[in-house]
């Protein structure tokens, strides 16, 4: 039974985890026998930091993250090469980065004095960012993950005061316990979740953000969104391979950035991650029609459509 809980704990928090190797080593799952490129959840750490690592190799690069490289791995490339649309996808991944980015920029220069990374994964934000000394930075994330990061990354000095807290977000009561300490050292907490939330269910990600609106320093949150329709070409052509890996794809709200509205969050900035590729010249030749259709930041339905959103407590 405690084998079983601990299986279902890790599966709310599934965005970006290492691979350790072996299903024997720090309660790794067991590799996949299906041959599906994501032999298990933490495989899609190593799956993301290839984008970032090849973007950085560009003489014309959006951004530059030097440690991407190795903290991808050799697994990382597999990944991309083998999964289907992997290379394709390579401007969606990239583009997301640099928003992220872009909107974390902006917000420290208004004042954000907090940036807590949930399911901060193999994340190097604080290390490679222009971010001021005093700017707290928090990485919450599960041990092993956290304990795999900082074996690569032992000899690198961030530049702002970078915090590790090792939890599991499945934990309801821990990290209400969690927000509400944060809570009470920012004036101006930014929360990030780049990558999580298209892995939960619904009610997980109300509950979330419930929690999140909490604390009254808690005041921006951003997060990548995803359409139904999106969602269900996701599912159409990955969904088997990250399933296999415990990554089920699940959120994709019909209400757009308004579903959050209930939970005390509303959309304060909406960015098009396709529109934004198209005009940093990273999109692909065949999906530039797409990107000059007219775009609207609400409810999309069946139209594949993603997001970067910024949101504000009520």
């Amino acid at each position: 039974m405690e084998g079983v809980a601990q299986e279902r704990k890790k599966a709310f928090l599934v965005k970006c985890r290492p691979d350790f190797g072996s299903a024997n080593l720090r309660g790794g799952r067991p590799v996949s026998q299906s041959g599906s490129p994501i032999r298990n959840i933490s495989d899609t750490a190593h799956w993301a930091a290839v984008y970032r690592a090849r973007e950085t190799d560009r003489r014309d690069a959006l951004f530059r993250d030097p440690y991407a490289r190795r903290l991808a791995g050799a697994r990382g490339e597999q990944i991309a090469d083998s999964l289907p649309f992997g290379n394709r996808s390579t401007w969606a991944w990239v583009t997301r980065t640099y928003l992220f980015d872009q909107f974390i920029i902006e917000q420290v220069q208004q004042g954000v004095d907090m940036v807590i990374n949930l399911a901060a994964g193999l994340d190097a934000r604080p290390y490679r960012m222009a971010l001021p000394s005093s700017l707290q930075w928090i990485e919450v994330d599960l041990p092993e993950i956290l304990a795999y990061k900082e074996q690569i990354l032992s000899g690198e000095k961030p530049v702002c005061a970078l915090e590790r807290v090792r939890l599991d977000l499945s934990d309801v009561s821990a990290r209400r316990e969690l927000f509400g300490q944060l809570g009470g050292k920012a004036r101006k907490a930014l929360i990030i979740a780049e990558g999580l939330i298209i892995y939960l269910s619904a009610d997980e990600v109300g509950s979330l953000g419930q929690d999140l609106a909490s604390p009254p320093s808690f005041q921006r949150w951003i997060l990548d969104l995803a359409s139904p329709g999106l969602l269900r070409m996701l599912q159409k052509n990955m969904g088997r391979q990250l399933s296999q890996g415990g990554a089920s794809l699940k959120f994709g709200p019909k209400e757009g950035p308004e579903f959050f509205t209930p939970y005390g969050w509303k959309p304060a900035d909406v960015r098009s991650p396709l529109k934004t590729a198209a005009r940093l010249k990273r999109l692909p030749f065949w999906m530039r029609l797409l990107a000059m259709l007219p775009e609207s930041t609400g409810s999309q339905g069946s139209r594949p459509w993603s997001g970067i959103c910024l949101f504000a407590r009520q």
